[in-house]
């Protein structure tokens, strides 16, 4: 089985929390305890979640938990993202561009979810 960083459902994550962290950078000041922290938590979450269960992945239902985790984290950061533009603190495309990675994201984790054997 290969490891975490050749999955692409961790490429893609990793480089959104990444593309995430250096956009927020130009947030407000007022918003650095809340929606910056925030947005960055959640989208890192998912990394974590997924390296988490992946590395565990022996124990399907610890697996399938931290997957799941990861997938709620994922949908967590898509909120964050749309107020982050409805506050406009990201362009139209920039939130277009987050939100396709997100949903593509979200895809892989609930297929993993629904067949995790492939991962075991």
């Amino acid at each position: 089985m290969g490891d975490l960083k050749d999955l692409i459902v961790y490429k893609k994550s990793y480089k959104l929390a990444m593309d995430i962290f250096e956009t927020s950078k130009k947030f407000p000041p007022e918003e650095k305890f809340s929606l910056t922290d925030q947005i960055r938590r959640s989208s890192r979450s998912v990394c974590v979640n997924l390296a988490d269960g992946y590395r565990k992945r022996r124990y399907p239902a610890h697996f399938v938990s931290k997957l799941s985790d990861a997938e709620t984290e994922n949908a967590e950061t898509q909120v964050w993202l749309d107020f982050a533009k409805d506050c406009k603190y990201l362009t139209q495309e920039l939130y277009e561009e987050f939100t396709f990675t997100n949903n593509e994201v979200g895809k892989m984790l609930w297929s993993m979810i629904q067949n995790p054997g492939k991962f075991l």
